[in-house]
């Protein structure tokens, strides 16, 4: 438990934020001393660039470091700009090379050249080894840290081995067998070393390995650790030779962002990649609005629907009181259905090679809906006004509930196939497509129950 158990969240921020408005250190430093590493991360997440970078300065060197890796990527950058060159180079050295790169990529050039030169050679060789995988491949996100041993070693020697690189490797738990050119034959566990004999050979114990190429999707290749339930997933070149693991921690990590983006690319909006408090408003602004000029440009096909059915809408006005209803319910089908197959995607369950197969369940899917809700709003509109004009809104829900379904499930594998983010080609779009091919629906229909 935390010294800081006795303040409440609140009550800690607010001292935090007198001390840093009095520009008063050793009040800054008697507050962060009260806290763990976690709340000081939400602590510092909450400041403002400078305030953030003075209160950073006065932790203890253990603990700043300990703090630093836990920061997004984003304010890390934002933090190195704030402080000394020497105190910028002890936190990159201290560092591990996957962590390295991620925050090299958020940084300038000439001073991520420079960070990199100031590391040892072997730190900059193991850095260099992330750095050459391309940004979306699970190389670039792997550690080039790790406790390897031999089919032809005792478990005792393992164990040697265990100890002689516990300070070095990212994970001792999952340990990879290699033959003598690097090869990838086999894994056994931590917990199978100490089990057995000292004298036993990892051959006699050692399981078939998991592992993924090193050029593999990063998103697919941390579901594929997360799903396995491996501590440690070992990563390979195309010869499968051991190049580095990929660890549990750094796939949840990955899922959660890939979560995020997925929900704000949803919502209509870019993500932040960085905690809202501590969001500059500009780059805000700046998610969000080409989003909403994309969709206001793509409404106008709403208006010209509108103007195209004109002189129905003027001979029977009462037309235009369902709009709302039925384009609002025909957009919640598509992105309901969008939002599904998202999801799906990213858990593996449907591949585009299952277009057939989505369309043909959305379809029934929308239908039936429709069917419902066109009973509900037939029995409704016909109440309270005629029963033509309920035939009309009846039948317009069956027939966009069924299109939206349809077009919902379908975007997100067309997304896929064209290697573009399915959540790009959700809500937003759809939302759009369907206000305006609703409208078309509507219109027909009308134009066809009441021939006018």
């Amino acid at each position: 438990m935390s010294k800081s158990s006795t303040l409440t969240f609140d009550a800690t921020a607010d001292l935090l934020g007198q001390a840093l408005a009095k520009n008063s250190l050793p009040d800054v430093v008697r507050v962060l001393s009260l806290l763990d590493v976690a709340e000081t991360l939400e602590q510092l997440e909450r400041l403002t660039t400078i305030d953030r970078a003075l209160a950073y300065r006065t932790l203890p060197k253990g603990r700043a470091i300990e703090v630093f890796e836990r920061l997004d990527a984003r304010l890390q950058a934002d933090l190195i700009e704030g402080l000394q060159d020497a105190e910028v180079a002890d936190i990159f050295a201290a560092l591990s090379p996957d962590d390295r790169v991620i925050l090299m990529d958020e940084l300038p050039a000439v001073l991520a050249s420079r960070l990199i030169l100031g590391l040892t050679d072997k730190e900059r060789a193991l850095t260099s080894t992330v750095l050459g995988y391309p940004q979306g491949a699970v190389g670039r996100y792997m550690s080039p840290e790790f406790v390897t041993t031999h089919p032809h070693l005792t478990a005792g020697q393992t164990m040697a081995r265990v100890r002689a690189g516990i300070d070095d490797a990212e994970s001792i738990y999952t340990i990879p067998v290699t033959d003598g050119g690097r090869h990838l034959v086999g894994m056994v566990s931590l917990r199978d070393v100490l089990r057995v004999g000292e004298s036993e050979l990892v051959a006699d114990f050692a399981k078939e390995p998991l592992a993924v190429p090193a050029m593999q999707d990063v998103e697919e290749a941390a579901r594929y650790c997360a799903d396995a339930k491996a501590l440690a997933l070992p990563i390979v070149d195309a010869e499968n030779r051991l190049v580095g693991i990929l660890t549990v921690d750094d796939a949840l990590r990955i899922l959660e962002d890939a979560e995020s983006e997925d929900a704000a690319r949803a919502g209509g909006s870019e993500p932040l990649r960085r905690p809202y408090l501590s969001t500059p408003v500009r780059s805000i602004v700046q998610a969000r609005v080409v989003w909403l000029l994309v969709l206001a440009l793509g409404a106008t096909l709403t208006v010209q629907v509108m103007g195209a059915f004109e002189a129905t809408l003027a001979e029977q006005v009462v037309l235009s009181l369902f709009i709302p209803l039925l384009i609002g319910t025909g957009g919640n089908t598509g992105n309901q259905a969008a939002t599904t197959i998202t999801r799906a995607l990213a858990l593996g369950d449907v591949r585009p090679r299952d277009v057939v197969k989505v369309f043909a369940r959305e379809v029934q899917v929308g239908a039936l809906l429709g069917l419902l809700l066109g009973l509900l709003g037939f029995a409704v509109a016909a109440a309270i006004f005629t029963i033509p004009l309920g035939l009309v809104i009846g039948l317009t829900l069956l027939g966009v509930c069924t299109m939206a379904a349809s077009v919902g499930g379908l975007m997100p594998l067309l997304g896929k196939t064209l290697k573009v983010d399915p959540a790009v080609f959700s809500n937003p779009f759809i939302s759009t497509f369907v206000d305006a091919t609703g409208l078309v629906i509507y219109f027909l229909v009308a134009s066809s129950v009441l021939g006018i």
